[in-house]
């Protein structure tokens, strides 16, 4: 059985395995699209995926619950997808983590030469928050900006503890 695992992090979409299948190259590589198209798609969001057969899994975290449901639409909408296994979490609805996310933003888009990770149009370090437990998940450029962003994220106010799960992108 051929399995592949996407991640829909920092506008890449890469296979853990090579596609023996032209077919199935084709479905993940349209399903990682629908995923990034979708329009309440934010940097406080992650989703990924993993293709098997006709079957693809959706996992993450986001904080719009319609943004769920909009996953599992689009995917299925995708010829080639037989089944959706929806297993994305929606974060709970809370002010006080609305304001944790606002203030990780700042504090790690705002050093300097991190302005190159907002420039995309789907920024590449995504900031989850869940009862003020912070997790980073994307892609920076080396070990020394993976650190930067989690010491940034650690020292704002209200934040529990700081899961750095930034991957360095391969040169």
């Amino acid at each position: 059985m051929r399995m592949f695992l996407v991640a829909a992090l920092a506008l890449v979409v890469v296979p853990a395995l090579p596609a023996q299948n032209p077919a199935d190259a084709r479905v993940v590589k349209e399903v990682g699209h629908e995923l990034r198209m979708l329009p309440y798609y934010t940097i406080f969001d992650d989703i990924s995926y993993r293709v098997e057969g006709g079957t693809v899994t959706l996992f993450g975290a986001v904080t719009n619950p319609s943004l769920k449901s909009d996953a599992g639409r689009v995917v299925k909408g995708v010829e080639g997808v037989e089944t959706v296994q929806n297993n994305i979490e929606v974060l709970p609805l809370s002010p006080m983590d609305q304001q944790i996310r606002r203030a990780v933003f700042r504090a790690i888009y705002g050093q300097p030469g991190f302005e190159i990770y907002g420039y995309q149009a789907l920024p590449s370090i995504h900031i989850l928050v869940k009862n003020g437990h912070v997790t980073l998940v994307g892609v920076v450029n080396n070990e020394g900006d993976k650190t930067r962003a989690g010491i940034a994220a650690n020292s704002v106010p209200n934040v529990f503890s700081v899961d750095n799960h930034l991957q360095v992108a391969k040169s």
